[in-house]
């Protein structure tokens, strides 16, 4: 799958043109949908928890025993729990449900921060995403088979053909490309959002929310510190330029394998997930960076590659907060290595 997702994202994905529409209120927002999927996964936690409570005493352990370790932390409800109704659906089946448009509309919103071209270009991708996406998802389920999996991959195919139709009516927001470290703070923040979502929401872990509450407002207010940031922040200048639009096109070029080469980490095949990473920076950069500046590449490289490490050293918790935490340190000091570059060349002149 990760193979097969690499070969349709270097080789197809960049042919596909840009497919959005630009304008658009508040409804065609992808962040007021991410939002909505958000607030209906932690309705259904709480179903969940009145159900077990109900019906299986307050012991998860029916479910439990078919899945890893770090599941089902449950929360204390009190009388509110007997007073749900008890629903059988809310044991994964909605979970199955939610996850494509949940991390399809996560990944739609940090494109649409970094500009119309790259967010219409992955829309235009949207079924090759549906289809990796859902595949990666059915896989997984497979492995951790139970007595729900066959329901629950029906309905996940259910989703992966409905999601991507509504896709389009997303709008595409402003031209781009941004400022680089508006961009990887915004993304930094939604990524810490959405890992709390992941742990509370998806792993049935509803009695770490309140443990997660103060990261993610702290998150939230570094969020909206960003976008404002973002909207009075200047064109890049020719470097950071060339870094953004190499940025631009991993965003494209990613979209497709993201989730295999993410899951190949923990499924037996991470150097094959390192290798694929490593050929779709190098198409991102081939198509995005200007050729006239190699040796401010290479310097840019180097400094991107001291954020990663001191992302990584300073992560905790699952696997996705140290690729988070790389992530933000590679764009964040390589773009600090782009702006000097940019100043000294300006000062030169």
């Amino acid at each position: 799958m990760i193979i097969a997702s690499c070969v349709l994202a270097v080789l197809w994905v960049p042919r596909l043109g840009s497919s959005s529409r630009g304008g658009g209120g508040v409804l065609r927002h992808p962040g007021t949908w991410l939002g909505v999927v958000v607030a209906a996964m932690f309705v259904n936690q709480v179903l969940f928890t009145a159900f077990v409570e109900q019906v299986w005493n307050g012991d998860p352990s029916p479910v439990a025993t078919y899945l890893p370790s770090g599941w089902f932390d449950m929360a204390d409800l009190g009388p509110v729990a007997d007073a749900l109704p008890a629903w059988s659906w809310t044991v994964l089946h909605v979970q199955a449900a939610l996850e494509l448009p949940f991390v399809m509309l996560a990944y739609l919103l940090v494109c649409r921060w970094f500009g119309a071209d790259v967010f219409g270009r992955v829309i235009a991708a949207r079924w090759l995403i549906s289809a990796s996406f859902t595949t990666t998802f059915c896989l997984v389920e497979w492995d951790l088979h139970n007595p729900y999996t066959v329901t629950d991959i029906v309905i996940r195919v259910i989703a992966a053909v409905t999601t991507p139709v509504l896709m389009p009516l997303l709008s595409a927001g402003r031209p781009g490309p941004p400022a680089l470290w508006p961009f990887a703070l915004s993304a930094a923040a939604l990524g810490c959002i959405v890992l709390a979502v992941y742990d509370v929401a998806t792993l049935y872990n509803l009695g770490h929310a309140i443990s997660w509450s103060p990261l993610v407002g702290v998150a939230a207010l570094a969020l909206m510190g960003a976008r404002l940031w973002a909207r009075r922040e200047a064109p890049p200048r020719p470097v950071a330029a060339s870094a953004a639009r190499s940025l631009g096109w991993f965003l494209v070029v990613f979209a497709v394998p993201a989730l295999a080469v993410r899951y190949g980490i923990n499924f037996g095949v991470a150097p094959l997930s390192m290798v694929s990473g490593a050929v779709i920076v190098g198409v991102a950069l081939w198509r995005g960076w200007d050729r006239q500046m190699l040796p401010q590449l290479i310097v840019a490289a180097v400094a991107g590659v001291v954020g990663a490490a001191i992302g990584a050293a300073v992560a905790r918790g699952h696997p996705e907060a140290t690729l988070l935490a790389s992530a933000t340190g590679f764009v964040l000091l390589a773009g600090a290595a782009c702006a000097v570059l940019d100043r000294r060349d300006l000062d030169s002149v």
